[in-house]
Order: structure tokens, then sequence, then C-alpha cells
């Protein structure tokens, strides 16, 4: 089954061309379905690419998913056109009486704050907690894993001696967990961050179960018991150019940045990227929602707590 986008939404375009089955609202109304809501809160300065790497993994499964795009109006942002904001997305405010099967929360790069002095933090704060009794489940991705795991558990993030930056391999550290349900031996997943999560934290949390993690990237997946919350710290949604995009950016800003290892082949910037990570990245948002969406909400979305 398709993903469920508004008809004029950028992404619309971008995913048929790919042959991705999509669904516009005007289709939709000939359905005799109840689509999953899954509502994305979306705190990436470059919302359309982003809207689009999610849509595009959410779409690729058999359930039909209506996708509910929201931001903060606490925050003003300079990135994404107002026009665009007004015709495609909703603040909190307006979504608050609703249940949800399914809330992704995006990374934002703004890690250098502390979380308490992050311009929408209290904003975010209701939204986290509020997604305890209206949301089935919550994946949560880098920054906003670090958030959740920070307001949900006490769990404070770390800085880095440099960025996280790359492609990098990770085993299941619970091979157990239907998240992890396909996976091979390694997979690879992307990084871009410059904190992170210490292990020993998270452990010694008796609520949360590690999932998964990289030697050399850290934690990547970390689940409360029950999986109504999870956790991811890397990038798994990123499109083949993202990394480059924000190599190139900070290179011309003049920021010290290393090349993004295990991407470029032979580490020559000058061949296109290499990507590993692609398949990993459509099971993952397939497991999640299956697993911990779709066959855990009940069919009364109402009655979600």
């Amino acid at each position: 089954m398709p993903i469920k986008i508004p008809n004029l939404l950028p992404a619309t375009q971008t995913l048929q061309n790919e042959n991705i089955f999509v669904m516009t609202e005007t289709r939709a109304l000939t359905q005799d379905i109840r689509p999953l809501q899954v509502a994305v809160l979306n705190l990436m300065p470059t919302k359309i690419a982003t809207e689009t790497q999610l849509a595009r993994l959410l779409g690729n499964t058999p359930l039909q998913v209506e996708l509910e795009l929201l931001y903060t109006k606490s925050h003003h942002s300079k990135n994404t056109s107002r026009e665009h904001l007004l015709s495609f997305y909703k603040t909190f405010d307006e979504v608050k009486h609703r249940k949800f099967d399914g809330l992704v929360i995006t990374g934002a790069p703004i890690e250098h704050l502390p979380f308490e002095e992050v311009e929408y933090w209290e904003e975010l704060t209701h939204i986290l907690e509020w997604s305890k009794t209206h949301v089935c489940s919550t994946l949560h991705i880098c920054w906003g894993a670090q958030a959740g795991l920070y307001y949900h558990y006490g769990i404070n993030k770390v800085p880095l001696p440099q960025k996280m930056f790359g492609v990098f391999p990770h085993t299941a550290d619970y091979k157990q967990s239907i998240l992890l349900r396909g996976f091979d031996d390694v997979f690879m997943a992307p990084h871009s961050r410059y904190t992170g999560i210490l292990r020993e934290d998270v452990a010694a949390c008796e609520k949360l179960r590690i999932l998964a993690s990289s030697e050399e990237a850290g934690l990547y997946a970390v689940s409360s018991r029950g999986g109504r919350q999870i956790f991811i710290t890397g990038h798994s949604e990123y499109d083949a150019l993202t990394l480059e995009q924000e190599y190139q950016r900070d290179k011309k800003a003049g920021i010290p940045i290393a090349l993004p290892k295990n991407y470029y082949p032979g580490d020559d910037d000058t061949q296109p990227p290499l990507v590993e990570w692609r398949s990993h990245a459509h099971l993952l948002y397939y497991n999640w929602l299956n697993y911990f969406v779709y066959q855990s909400t009940p069919y009364d979305i109402d009655s979600i707590s």
C-alpha cells in the first residue's frame, strides 16, 4: 500500500519519479480502510529534503500511511518558506487533541546547545510528554533521540572529540529484537553529529535496552521496554548525497571538517559516493511501522493510552 501525502507536496513528484507508490489525498478518499496516522515533527532546517527522505521510507511498506507534518511554532525557520509551512505543516496546538499510531521526531543541528537553551525546548517537552499518551510508538532520530533520552530518562549527551561523520558498520547487541529482524550481521548506517550518548548511561537504565551499536560510532539503536519509544542515533534516512552536501557546506563556511568515513570510494571526494545503507534504512522503517505501530496500535485510534 502507498503513503498518503498532500497532492502538491514537493515530495509527491520526487517519489513518483522514483516509482514509489504514492497516493494523493484525492485518490485516498475512495479507499475503505483505516490508514496508519503517522506524524513527523520535522526539526531539520532542510525541511523539504527531510520530508522527502522520510516519506520515501515510510511509503515502502504494504500499509497505507497518512502523513501529518508538524513544525514548532516557537522557532522561525530560515531555510523553509512560510508558504510551504502554512500549506503542508501544522503546529502541535493544531493536533494535540488527536491520537497517532506513530510519531517521528527528527534531528536538528543544535548539538552545541544545552537542551534547555534550545529555542523551542519548552514546546518540545510538551510534545514528548504528550507522545506518551497519544502515540503508539515514537521514533526519535539523532538529536531527536538525544533529546528524548534526556527528557524521558535523564540521560544527557556528551561532546565528542571530533564530529562523528560518515558511514559506519554496526552489529546487533540484542539479536532477538524485532526492530532488527532481517538485518545482516553487519549493517551500515550514516552518522553526522558532534555529541553522543554513553553506553554505560543507557545500560544503567532498566527501562531501556541497547539494540545495536558500532565500535567506532557508539550506540545506534535503543528501545524502551515494549517499544513505545525507539531511539536511533544515526541518519539512516539520508539520501546518497546528503553527507556530501554537509561536507561541502562546512568546507565552504571554513568549518574544520574531515572527509566522511567509508563514503567516497578510495576516500576520493571527486568520485560519486557509494551508498551502502539503503536496504538497511528501508528495513528499519518497515520493521518499525509493522511491528511497533501497525501490529501494536488498536483499530480504534482514540483508545491509544
